[in-house]
C-alpha cells in the first residue's frame, strides 16, 4: 500500500455499528462487560480507546512498523522511553537539540542517575568514542532544531546494533512522508504529532512506533501505568489530519525550496540552515535518507543584535511569531526567547542557536505572498 492510501486508511474500518466511514469519536472513559474480563480488549480509556486504537494503527503504519503508541504529547512520549532506563545508565544525544528533549534529560532524569553525552554527530563515528558498558540508549534528532544538523541513522544504528544499544529517532522535522529510520535501523521513533502528523495546530499529541514486541510491551506498561495517553477527541483530530499528510507535505517542501532560495542570497542573512543545499553539511546523507528535504529553515539575520532580531520577527504579516511548527499556516520562532531557552547560552552558542537565530516553518500558503512578506519584513 503506498503512503497516501496509507495515510487515508490504515487502522481504519467503516464503523461496525452503523457504516460511518469516520471513525467515531468514542467519548467513553469505562466500558460494559458482560462478565468480569469479557470486554472485547477495551476496559478503561486511560490504557486503551477505540479511536486511538485506530490512530495508532495508522501511525505505525507511517512508519513502517508493527506497533504504535499516542501519548498527550511529544514530551510524553519521549519521557516514556527515558522510563525505559535505569539509575547508572547512559545516553547519547546530540548537541543541537530541541529545547524541551535537552529541558527533560538534564533537569529531570539526570537527577534519577542518568548520564547524558551531548556530541557532535555530524559525523556518525563519533559516537563510537562514547559507547561503554553503561551506554543503553542513543536518542537522535535529524533534521535538528533548529540548525537542521542531519545526522546518518544508518551508520548510528549499525553502531548501536554493535553493540546492543537502543536507538530511538525524534522525526518529527521530517515527518514519515520524508523519513523512515526504522527502515534505516532504528528500534523506536518518535513524533511531536502537535506538529506535522496533526498538521492543523489544533491538538497537542505524541507518538512512538516500533517493530520489537518485548519492547512495545515495555512501553506500553508505561503508557498505561503513566497515563499520559491522550483522550478519543483528539485521536480523531489527528486521523483527520493524517488524511491529507502527503498532500500538506509535497506544499511544505514546494514552499520550503523557493523560499530558501530567495534567503539564500537575502543581502539580511548571514547564514542559512536547509538541508537542501549541496554545501549544507551532510546534504549527501540527507539526499539518501530523505524523499525531500522539507519545510524548515532557519536563518541568521546579519549584523542584528537581539532587538534588531525581535523587531524583524515581530515585522510580519503572515508568518505568525509563534512557538511550534507543522501546521498549514507559517510560523516564525526566536528558538533563544522561545523554544531553546532552556539550553545555556555557551552550549546554544556552539552550535549556531545564536541571538540573531530565526526558524521558520514554511506553511501551504501561496508562495507569492509568502516571499512577499520575507521581502517586507526584512527590508
Amino acid at each position: 500500500m503506498k503512503f497516501g492510501t496509507k495515510a487515508i486508511h490504515a487502522g481504519q474500518e467503516p464503523d461496525p455499528a452503523t457504516g460511518a466511514i469516520m471513525t467515531p469519536i468514542y467519548q467513553t472513559s469505562t466500558y460494559w462487560q458482560k462478565s468480569p474480563g469479557d470486554n472485547k480488549g477495551f476496559e478503561y480509556s486511560r490504557g486503551t480507546n477505540p479511536t486511538r486504537k485506530a490512530l495508532e494503527s495508522c501511525l505505525a503504519a507511517l512508519e513502517n512498523a508493527k506497533h504504535g503508541l499516542a501519548f498527550s504529547s511529544g514530551m510524553g512520549a519521549t519521557d516514556a522511553v527515558m522510563k525505559l532506563l535505569s539509575p547508572g545508565d547512559e545516553v547519547i544525544t546530540g548537541d543541537d537539540l530541541y529545547g524541551g528533549s535537552y529541558r527533560i534529560f538534564t533537569k529531570i532524569f539526570s537527577n534519577y542517575g542518568i548520564k547524558f553525552h551531548f556530541i557532535d554527530l555530524n559525523d556518525a563515528q563519533n559516537v563510537k568514542k562514547y559507547v561503554n558498558e553503561n551506554t543503553k540508549l542513543i536518542w537522535i534528532e535529524t533534521p535538528t532544531n533548529p540548525t537542521m544538523q542531519i545526522v546518518d541513522i544508518e551508520s548510528v544504528a549499525a553502531i548501536a546494533k554493535a553493540n546492543n544499544i537502543l536507538l530511538a529517532v525524534d522525526n518529527t522535522f521530517a515527518s514519515p512522508y520524508l523519513q523512515n529510520p526504522i527502515d534505516l535501523g532504528a528500534d523506536i521513533v518518535m513524533h511531536s504529532v502537535t506538529k506535522y502528523l496533526g498538521g492543523h495546530s489544533d491538538v497537542v499529541m505524541g507518538a512512538l512506533m516500533l517493530n520489537d514486541d518485548e519492547l512495545y510491551k515495555r512501553l506500553w506498561f508505561i503508557y498505561n501505568a503513566c497515563g499520559a495517553t491522550p483522550g478519543p477527541m483528539d485521536s480523531f483530530l489527528v486521523l483527520r489530519g493524517l488524511k491529507t499528510l502527503h498532500l500538506r507535505m509535497k506544499a511544505h517542501c514546494e514552499n520550503g525550496r523557493q523560499i530558501a532560495q530567495f534567503l539564500k542570497t537575502h543581502p539580511r542573512v548571514e547564514k542559512i540552515y536547509w538541508p537542501g543545499f549541496t554545501d549544507h553539511p551532510n546534504h549527501d546523507i540527507a539526499k539518501k535518507q530523505m524523499r525531500d528535504f522539507g519545510g524548515m529553515i532557519s536563518i541568521a539575520l546579519k549584523g542584528a543584535d537581539l532587538n534588531e532580531t525581535f523587531r524583524i520577527a515581530s515585522s510580519f504579516k503572515v508568518f505568525s511569531l509563534a512557538e511550534s511548527l507543522g501546521g498549514v499556516e507559517s510560523l516564525i520562532n526566536h528558538p533563544v526567547s522561545m523554544t531553546h531557552g532552556s539550553i545555556p547560552k555557551a552550549e546554544r552558542d556552539k552550535v549556531g542557536v545564536t541571538d540573531n537565530l530565526l526558524r521558520l516553518s514554511v506553511g501551504v500558503e501561496d508562495v507569492e505572498d509568502l516571499l512577499e512578506d520575507l521581502k517586507q519584513a526584512l527590508a
